[in-house]
Formats: structure tokens, sequence, C-alpha cells
């Protein structure tokens, strides 16, 4: 192993013209990455796409910023590239994995009472008050994306079990729980307004609205933002803020990130890691606020 780590120096300095300074940082991070691995009992031809994305999660664990985590990223897929490029490997394990992001301010999240002001603002008098109800309830409930949402099928919910079968990015299928306030919701506005909604046609879709077409992207929005006025809630919240609120009320109360990583169907955990710093932010301004001698 050490003669294929020689070698892919050397190509560094001599194939990529890299300066001997920026060789000797790939060098080092590299050797973090094969420290970890030896603890894990794994080799760096033996490595899979969760070993990097674990590694890159201990990494964020041990308080390393998302920029050095980049640069160390950076390195191993680099390392695979050239396994790939000389034969080595014929597979590379690092190919999906993502580059952690730099954000700038961390997502906008409502609080427990501002989610509950939002989740109860619909008239359920109305078929559109049921059914608005219903797809704020189930957004909070599962933070799905908006496109998912307005997208989601009949087929694709099983209120008896409690769960929806959701079509995510890049085609990929996962199952999400569904919470019993959103099952009534959902179950409410199949019961009493749909059929309302939907006059002589029919449709496959979830959530209906014209002359039972399929709400649109834009369409959900408007209808948030409308609520959001109506409830006076004084921040910007859009669709995705209930998705960003979701993932970070399930850590808040303990729930892993792993879980919350696949519930939100992300391809990397390391996407997902953003909610911790907002959770963190969070336990931050409590400590401030009620701690005696924060101030």
């Amino acid at each position: 192993m050490d003669e294929i780590i020689d070698e892919f120096y050397q190509f560094l300095l001599l194939e990529r013209g890299l300066s001997q300074r920026t060789v000797s940082a790939y060098a080092s991070d590299l050797e973090k990455f094969r420290e970890y691995l030896s603890k894990e009992e794994k080799t760096l031809l033996t490595v899979e796409t969760k070993d990097i994305e674990d590694f890159m999660y201990f990494l964020a664990q041990k308080g390393l910023s998302a920029r050095t985590r980049a640069r160390i990223l950076a390195a191993i897929k680099t390392f695979f590239r050239f396994l790939i490029l000389t034969g080595r490997l014929e597979i590379n394990p690092a190919a999906l994995m993502e580059t952690p992001r730099f954000p700038h301010k961390l997502p906008q999240v409502l609080t427990l009472e501002e989610v509950e002001r939002l989740l109860d603002a619909p008239d359920t008098s109305t078929a559109r008050g049921l059914r608005d109800k219903a797809m704020l309830e189930l957004l909070y409930a599962t933070g799905l994306r908006v496109s998912e949402l307005v997208k989601l099928k009949l087929n694709q919910l099983n209120l008896e079990v409690g769960y929806v079968f959701v079509m995510g990015k890049g085609a990929k299928e996962r199952l999400v729980p569904i919470g019993t306030k959103a099952q009534e919701a959902i179950k409410r506005y199949l019961d009493e307004g749909r059929t309302k909604l939907l006059s002589t046609s029919s449709s496959l879709y979830l959530f209906i609205g014209y002359r039972g077409r399929p709400l649109t992207r834009q369409g959900f929005w408007e209808i948030i933002k409308r609520y959001t006025l109506q409830v006076g809630i004084n921040k910007p919240v859009s669709p995705h803020t209930l998705r960003h609120s979701f993932a970070t009320h399930l850590l808040e109360r303990g729930a892993d990130l792993r879980s919350v990583q696949t519930m939100l169907g992300h391809a990397s955990v390391i996407t997902t890691q953003i909610y911790t710093h907002v959770t963190n932010e969070h336990l931050r301004k409590i400590y401030a606020h009620f701690h005696p001698r924060a101030k």
C-alpha cells in the first residue's frame, strides 16, 4: 500500500504539477483517513462509500469545519480517481460523495409555537381549508420537499400503516412515517374535502386544485405565504421552512442523524449535518437567555 501511495504523490507532483506544499497537505489528509480505516479494520483498497461517509461524519463530530472537511474529501477523491486511472480499482467509492457546503447562514426554522399557529390556520369548514390543513400537516410530519408533496398520488399513501412512499431526487425511493395528527387531517380531507374539489373530474393525485388538477409548487408557495401572514409569523417562510423545522425539531428531541437523513432523502449524511448546527445554535440561545452568568 505504501508503494501505491508514493506513486500517487509522484503523480500529483509530476503529472498534476502540484506544489510540494499541496502534496504534503494531501498526504496529511490521506493519512488521517488511513488511520481511521485501520481502526475499522479496513484498507484504502477495500473502502466502500459508507466508510467515507462515516469518516466525514466522524470529522464533523470532532468539530472540524466544513472547509477543512471539504479539503480532506478532495484529497480522498483525488486518490480514488488515481486508483481508477491506474487500474487498481474498477468502482470509485468516492464518486458520489457530496462536498461539505459552507452555509452563509443557518436554515430558517419555526418554533413549535409558530408551527402550531401555522398548522391551525386553515379554515377546515371548507374543502380548500381541509386540503391546506392536510398539506401543511403532512409537510411538517414528513419533511417532504414541496416538489415531492405536490406530486404525491393516492397510491403512495398508506394511512392504515401510517407511511408515505416517496420518489425523491434521482428517482430514489424512500418510506417516511406519518404521525397521527397528519393522518387524521388527510383522512378528513379525503372524506370531506377532496370530492368537492374534484367535482365531476377525477385525479390520481392526492392534493388537487382547480378542476381537479394537481397543485403546482408555485400554488402551494402562495398558500403557505397567505397563512403565514394570516397568523402573524414575522419571518420568511417557504415550504422548505417546514422541512427545515421537521429535521431540526427531531434532532432537538434526540433523533439520530442517520434516521433524519433517511427521512429527508439526502444522498449523504454530510448534507443533513447542517441541522446539527441549527440545534447547537438553539442551545446557545437558550443558555444565553436563561443562565444567570451567561452575560
